[in-house]
């Protein structure tokens, strides 16, 4: 696999680290204020989910293309229960997020980290 993957990884640069320890604190402050949930949730769940399609869109990361729509439909979710529109336990919101979270790594432990191959990455970069 070719390095432009690894570069390509917000994971890997320090900056784009705070792109998920900033929505993992707000998730967290959220657990434990409820009066704040809708807005520190939608807001941790927005740039978590933007984050991870703009990656899977750099990088290829292969559990990007799966936490990237699951964040933002958990963010929708959560904004929808804090405006009263649906009876949705904070709980499922949570677990799903967190759950669907883990199971997104799977197919990296299985098939890799990035669904781009060599040949991929190497038409990407002729073309430029």
């Amino acid at each position: 696999m070719s390095n432009t993957c690894t570069e390509n990884d917000l994971v890997t640069h320090k900056s784009g680290r705070l792109l998920w320890y900033i929505p993992g604190a707000l998730l967290a402050i959220g657990v434990f204020w409820s009066e704040g949930r809708t807005w520190f949730w939608t807001a941790g769940l927005v740039v978590a989910g933007t984050a991870c399609l703009v990656n899977a869109a750099r990088c290829g990361r292969l559990h990007c293309y799966f936490t990237g729509p699951l964040y933002l439909l958990g963010a929708t979710a959560t904004l929808l229960r804090g405006f009263g529109i649906v009876r949705l336990p904070w709980s499922w919101i949570l677990y799903a997020v967190l759950g669907g979270s883990v199971l997104a790594f799977v197919p990296e432990w299985v098939s890799g980290k990035y669904v781009r191959s060599k040949g991929m990455d190497h038409q990407r970069r002729s073309s430029q």
